[in-house]
């Protein structure tokens, strides 16, 4: 179990365990939800399309890969 120290002024520092699983960084925006005896501190989601951004760069195109594979049925008579 992970468990942290609150301070006089209410801070408390997230394990480095739970900040690396879920890429917690400096300056990152979480919200604290009571859920009746239970705090949960969930990070804020950002814009998903400047998160989005990139992802799929560099892989192979599925589309061209499907038109390759159309040609070569073609190609063969099917």
């Amino acid at each position: 179990m992970n468990t942290g120290i609150l301070s006089a002024k209410g801070w408390v520092v997230i394990p480095r365990e739970l900040r690396e699983r879920y890429r917690l960084n400096r300056g990152d925006r979480v919200h604290f939800i009571d859920y009746g005896g239970v705090v949960a501190i969930v990070p804020v989601s950002g814009n998903p399309l400047v998160e989005a951004a990139g992802m799929l760069k560099g892989g192979a195109s599925l589309t061209q890969a499907l038109l390759k594979s159309r040609r070569e049925d073609r190609d063969r008579g099917k």
